[in-house]
């Protein structure tokens, strides 16, 4: 094995790890936030317009993630690589905005009754789930196609694009089932 080969697989290695540790920390940030016992007082009612600004973002994101899935099967690398970049910045900022939310607003309570409650909590905990799992098989995905690995990428995004754009269309979704009983 070559040297550069020997620094390729270092490197590889130092990415992984990076990768699964932020897999790892964001999902337990964001849980201990959603039920930490007292909220970060911002005084600010801005805060309040955070989870309408979410429902956009995931909107926009979910438009670019199948535009990315029409680019490639179109041939169009370069629209693809835009696209995607688009969400995973998208993404980014979601996460940022929805981590500023639950550290300063009480969550809502879902006021729906009968078979329509049943379907919010299992669209919600579905959410909930594969947002946790979503991010590795992302990161992965994401560093795969822009280091050119795209063998690597293909096989990867085989499970990380369906469950990303489930997340992002069952966001939405949630929104729109609990907006009517945000309080502000």
């Amino acid at each position: 094995m070559t040297k550069n080969n020997l620094n390729t697989d270092k490197n590889e290695k130092a990415v992984y790890k990076w990768i699964t540790v932020v897999s790892i920390l964001v999902p337990i940030a964001v849980a201990v936030l959603l039920f930490m016992p007292s909220k970060v007082n911002v005084e600010e009612e801005w805060v309040y317009f955070l989870p309408h600004l979410n429902a956009v973002i995931n909107s926009f994101a979910s438009i670019m993630l199948l535009l990315g899935l029409y680019f490639i099967k179109k041939g169009k690398k370069e629209w693809h690589k835009m696209s995607m970049s688009v969400a995973f910045g998208l993404g980014a900022i979601f996460l940022i905005s929805y981590i500023i939310y639950h550290a300063s607003a009480e969550s809502t309570s879902f006021g729906g009754v009968g078979s329509i409650r049943y379907v919010y909590y299992i669209l919600l905990i579905s959410h909930i789930i594969l947002a946790a799992v979503a991010l590795f098989p992302i990161l992965l995905a994401y560093y795969f196609g822009m280091t050119g690995k795209f063998d690597k990428h293909r096989s990867i995004v085989r499970y990380a694009y369906p469950i990303w754009l489930y997340v992002t269309l069952s966001g939405v979704i949630v929104y729109l089932m609990i907006s009517p009983y945000y309080s502000h």
